[in-house]
């Protein structure tokens, strides 16, 4: 018998009605699909089932690796890795749709590296992901509001985001302490255009470092107390990190690059 391990942060979803909502949320036949920590298989049956082109699986747990291999056989393509050690570009040719009920533990990693990673041309065409709630209410948060920061910034820049549904604790084995959410992300057609996205990383980390604090330390820390930033920007260094809306922290960004021209 398979058991979860609380190392990897495994909560397996066994709720059918969940799994069906899931599944039913993109079309995805004939389309090449990836699903991030497949665990027993549950929601790869309901994938599978809608007949994507090919289906890519990504595990690291080798037992579970082995468990999937042996119930679905060739109907899919296994990579028993850590999905953190993937170049996620390289996966395909063709985009692809990403289906994950990530590891609390490691699931702002994984996003934040994927929109970090982002080329011009994106990989995917929709993520089909479940975070602990309280992550997810960060992602869609609005500035000037207690839950919007760095993660809410960096995952609006490039993504349309959509809340489907929360999920409550009876819907995985083990149950975990606290309610899930599912998001859908899909691509912006027009979106800011940074020469390096590490920059907007270093630049909301700064800012939010103290978060509770008036941004002139840190926008002085980055910009040497430059007023022209200021006056062009219309920045008032008496306001805290929450109360810039994404649009200055990606024109900050912009002059942050430009700093050196």
């Amino acid at each position: 018998m398979i058991k979860a391990k609380k190392s990897l942060g495994q909560n397996f979803l066994i709720d059918r009605n969940i799994l069906k909502i899931i599944s039913e949320v993109t079309s995805i036949k004939d389309k090449i699909v990836l699903e991030i920590g497949p665990g027993t298989g549950n929601l790869t049956s309901f994938i599978l089932k809608k007949k994507p082109k090919q289906f890519i699986v990504i595990e690291k747990d080798n037992d579970l690796a082995s468990n999937i291999a042996e119930i679905f056989k060739d109907q899919l393509k296994i990579i028993n890795e850590d999905v953190l050690n993937i170049d996620e570009n390289s996966l395909s040719t063709e985009k692809i749709t990403v289906f994950g009920n990530l590891p609390y533990n490691i699931s702002t990693e994984i996003l934040s590296r994927w929109i970090i990673n982002l080329k011009n041309d994106f990989w995917f065409d929709r993520l089909v992901l479940m975070f602990q709630k309280e992550v997810a209410d960060r992602i869609i948060a609005n500035f000037n509001s207690s839950y919007y920061g760095r993660l809410t910034i960096l995952s609006n820049w490039k993504l349309n985001i959509e809340k489907i549904c929360d999920i409550k604790p009876d819907s995985f084995s083990p149950k975990p302490k606290i309610d899930s959410s599912l998001l859908v992300f899909s691509p912006k057609e027009n979106f800011f255009r940074i020469n390096d996205p590490k920059n907007l990383e270093k630049i909301t980390r700064v800012f939010f470092n103290h978060r509770r604090k008036m941004i002139k330390k840190p926008y002085n820390q980055l910009f040497n107390g430059n007023q022209k930033v200021l006056e062009k920007l219309k920045i008032n260094l008496n306001l805290r990190p929450q109360n810039l809306n994404f649009e200055t922290y990606y024109k900050l960004t912009n002059e942050f690059e430009n700093l050196g021209d």
